[in-house]
């Protein structure tokens, strides 16, 4: 761990954080974003759109930096949804490209801090050019036992449950599976995320207080929250500040 007497610096050492508020032997295993906000912060700076995307890219470098750091086992990052498809086109190409620029430009870094880099979703629909980039990036990392990145790129999470339940009929079909045996644990087995633990904690960033599609059976017993702020104002302070309310809850799973 690179925390020293548990002050954080940001990648541009720009940003000093006091982490003496947080505990580390209770951070949690798994934390998911919804990262939330780039244009509507671009639009109130009088920016182009793509600005607030290019901003928000410098935000997951120092978030996925500083989740590695503090021990968080899983970082899962929803870059694009299977709905973004919808936006114009030329948005499109932009987060395609600050994808592959994303990965060119980190995948030194996360391989030297021990990351592991996946993707959930449907990835072959992108661009040829980002899948070769991903696939390179998940290879060169495979080995890796450090944190794990999650990227949720082309993902909605009814299209996952969808795939679960046609994957296990199929094995129920080749009667290989019996019906009785189908449980919450074979479900799970059969989503993108099989073989991590569920997210502990989801942020939200932009005042937004919806799920969107993410993760929706993963989350069934998550805490959340949901932060008045747009993604690319979400400093390490503040992801801090996210983490310190996560630990101040007492989850009780349906007991008492």
């Amino acid at each position: 761990m690179s925390i020293i007497k548990k002050i954080f610096f940001n990648r541009k050492n720009t940003e000093q954080v006091d982490l003496t508020d947080l505990d580390f032997d209770a951070v949690p295993k798994h934390v998911a974003c919804i990262m939330d906000g780039n244009g509507r912060w671009a639009k109130e700076k009088g920016l182009i759109r793509s600005a607030g995307h290019r901003e928000g890219v410098e935000r997951v470098k120092d978030i996925v930096r500083m989740s590695s750091d503090i021990g968080i086992k899983v970082l899962t990052l929803y870059a694009f949804s299977t709905e973004n498809w919808k936006r114009p086109k030329a948005e499109v190409g932009v987060l395609m490209n600050l994808l592959i620029e994303y990965l060119r430009a980190e995948i030194k870094e996360l391989h030297k801090n021990n990351v592991k880099l996946l993707t959930i979703g449907d990835i072959s629909r992108l661009p040829e050019k980002a899948i070769d980039e991903i696939m390179a990036s998940k290879k060169k990392t495979e080995n890796n036992t450090g944190m794990q990145l999650n990227i949720a790129l082309n993902y909605g999470s009814r299209v996952e449950i969808v795939n679960a339940v046609k994957n296990i009929a199929s094995k129920v079909k080749m009667g290989s599976v019996e019906i009785a045996d189908i449980d919450e644990v074979m479900i799970s087995n059969h989503l993108d995320t099989s073989t991590q633990p569920d997210p502990d904690l989801v942020i939200r960033t932009s005042g937004e207080n919806r799920v969107s599609n993410f993760l929706l059976y993963q989350i069934a017993y998550s805490e959340f929250v949901f932060l008045d702020l747009y993604w690319p104002d979400l400093t390490c302070e503040e992801y801090k500040k996210a983490l310190v309310i996560y630990q101040n809850r007492q989850r009780r799973y349906g007991g008492i």
